[in-house]
Formats: C-alpha cells, sequence, structure tokens
C-alpha cells in the first residue's frame, strides 16, 4: 500500500447532551507516502477533527482510518503511543514548547520516551536543530527567540523521531508573513528531504499553495481537490 494515510467513509460524531454534532460525515480521502498536502476549509467544516485522527489521537464514529496500514482503533494505548511517537511528528500553531527549557531541551524530549541512550539523544536534537538552520540557537530558551524561530525549535522537535508523517495544524497563524515564508520554505525543503509525509492545515491560500495538492473540506466532506 502506498497510502501513509486512507480515510474510509469516516464519521465523527460528537454528543452535546441529547444533541449529535457530525463534524464528519462520510470522509473518503487518500494521502500517498511521501505527498506534500494541504487541507484547507472554513472554519467549523472538519479540519481540526481530521487532523486529530490522522495523528491517532482520536477514534471516528464510523468508518476506518488507516495510518501506514495499520488502524489505530484495533491498537492498544501502548500501541497507539509508540504509533504516535514513532510514526507521526506534530507541528501546532502555538509551538508548545516548554518555556524554561532550551531550545535543545525541547527538541529532545520525544526521544526521552524512545529507547535511545543519552548521547545518541543529544546527537539526534543537534542535527534537527541544524536541520532548520538553528544550530546556533540551541541553547536558548523560547521567550529568548522570535517567534518564526520558536516554530523552527517545534519542527526540530516534530522531526527528532524521524517520523514518516508530519502533520501541520495552522503552522504559519501566529507568525508574520516573513516567518510564515520562512517556514513554508522550510517544511517543503523537510517534505523533499527526508522524504516524510507532510500534511498542512491551513486558512492561508499562499501556505496551500505552496503543496502538491489541495483537498478542500466542507460540512466534513471534500468538495474539491486539485
Amino acid at each position: 500500500m502506498d497510502d501513509a494515510i486512507r480515510f474510509e467513509n469516516v464519521w465523527k460524531i460528537y454528543r452535546m447532551g441529547k444533541v449529535e454534532v457530525p463534524a464528519l460525515r462520510g470522509l473518503s480521502l487518500s494521502i500517498r507516502r511521501g505527498e506534500h498536502v494541504a487541507i484547507m476549509g472554513p472554519s467549523g467544516s472538519g479540519k481540526s477533527t481530521f487532523l486529530h485522527l490522522a495523528g491517532a489521537l482520536d477514534h471516528p464514529t464510523k468508518g476506518r482510518v488507516l495510518i501506514e496500514g495499520r488502524d489505530p482503533s484495533k491498537l492498544s494505548d501502548a500501541e497507539l503511543s509508540r504509533l504516535r511517537n514513532k510514526l507521526i511528528g506534530f507541528v501546532f500553531q502555538t509551538f508548545n514548547l516548554i518555556p524554561r527549557l532550551t531550545a535543545i531541551q525541547n527538541v529532545i524530549l520525544p526521544l526521552t520516551l524512545q529507547d535511545i541512550p543519552q548521547s545518541e539523544r543529544r546527537k539526534r536534537a543537534e542535527e534537527a536543530l541544524r536541520q532548520v538552520g538553528l544550530a546556533h540557537r540551541m541553547n536558548h530558551r523560547p521567550n529568548e527567540m522570535s517567534g518564526g524561530e520558536q516554530q523552527r525549535v517545534a519542527i526540530a522537535r516534530a522531526i527528532v523521531t524521524r517520523p514518516k508523517i508530519l502533520l501541520a495544524d495552522e503552522p504559519t497563524g501566529n507568525l508574520d508573513s516573513h516567518s510564515a515564508s520562512e517556514i513554508v520554505e522550510l517544511l517543503t525543503r523537510l517534505n523533499k528531504e527526508l522524504g516524510v509525509t507532510l500534511v498542512v492545515v491551513t486558512h492561508n491560500p499562499d501556505v496551500g499553495n505552496a503543496a502538491q495538492r489541495i483537498i478542500k473540506i466542507r460540512d466534513g466532506v471534500v468538495y474539491e481537490e486539485n
């Protein structure tokens, strides 16, 4: 199978008291390994729900999600944690860095969940920071860095585990246009150089246009692809 992510007639229904709110309504799509895809759509279209399911953070109400050929709903909690930690890297709009830790300490964090010697952890964290152009900032804390630099640290943290899939949720949402452009270029380069499958959820047309394919979602279904 060449699909990194596959949704087969996926429904996600949230229950709020006695009211059922469908976020996805039979969504079907596939994203190939190594592909760079943008997921776009208005607020409330189901983009965030899609990302949660694609990142194995939630299970569908109906239908099936496959991540690298595996169905997360059939895995134990321990197996799910391993899948997320080894296969998937996450990049968020708000960076989610720990303020008291330096850049390299933030990047090392995901490796502490893997059986990797301490010396190897530091080596891999330094390599990830070099890949995002921040070798000279590895001992700085988040409050000593610009927003663009903090997002680069967050991207280094996402790739340090050498994931097969990189999921980015509005990665330029908190950045000025210049920093946003640099982050888009960085993510595009990492997709090509590392061969990682890159899925970016965004409202920004410039971010979307950098992708090989745009999938537009509205009312919980795909309504356009190009």
